[in-house]
């Protein structure tokens, strides 16, 4: 597992907050209480806005993320100045590392996500290559008998998960290597982490 946050360091998705210009719409949502400039990435990050409001912003990225302000970091980098991007294409990144590391392991590249209804922070899968992002049990049968119908497990997302929590916030380790999952790894890149995003035409609430 790799964090995001060293992916998007290596490919320069570094920002300098002093040479951000705010536009008028982040001017207006800066009024609740955030950083214009600050809000102009956000803005500049976002597909579409779903909610702002209490100083909060929740977009949907052009990656198709939906999550707390596009992804952008504050914390530790270097200066009071400086915000981090999210990797322009966190797969495709994935898809590199793969290829560059010997033996072809299973990448995955994480990011911590708020989640609907759920107090707290946990890492999921941004990017992937080489690991099965869900395991579909529709169809199959649970312990009884009984077809199951809706159950498909978030491997991608459960092990980024799992892998954060074999270091601590301010660690400063920027990779965790996993073992034990070779039931999901895959000979192929397979579709990354593209396959957990839920369609618009499944998402209840949009």
């Amino acid at each position: 597992m790799v964090a995001s946050k060293v992916v998007s360091k290596a490919e320069g998705r570094l920002v300098r907050l002093d040479d951000v210009v705010p536009g008028e719409e982040a001017r207006r949502i800066a009024a609740q209480g955030k950083d214009a400039r600050l809000v102009q990435l956000v803005l500049d990050e976002a597909a579409e806005v779903l909610r702002a409001e209490r100083g909060v912003l929740i977009v949907e990225t052009h990656h198709g993320f939906v999550c707390a302000n596009a992804g952008i970091d504050l914390s530790n980098l270097p200066g009071d100045d400086t915000a981090l991007l999210l990797p322009k294409d966190p797969d495709a990144s994935a898809r590199a590392l793969r290829a560059a590391l010997p033996n072809r392991p299973a990448v995955v590249i994480t990011d911590s996500f708020g989640r609907a209804w759920r107090m707290g922070q946990v890492d999921v899968a941004l990017g992937a290559a080489g690991l099965l992002m869900v395991d579909d049990w529709r169809g199959r049968s649970d312990a009884h008998g009984r077809e199951l119908r809706a159950t498909v497990a978030a491997v991608g997302d459960a092990v980024a998960a799992m892998a954060d929590l074999a270091r601590s916030k301010d660690a400063g380790e920027p990779v965790v290597l996993v073992r034990g999952l070779e039931r999901f790894v895959t000979r192929d890149d397979g579709p990354g982490a593209a396959a957990l995003r839920r369609p618009r035409t499944d998402d209840l609430f949009r």
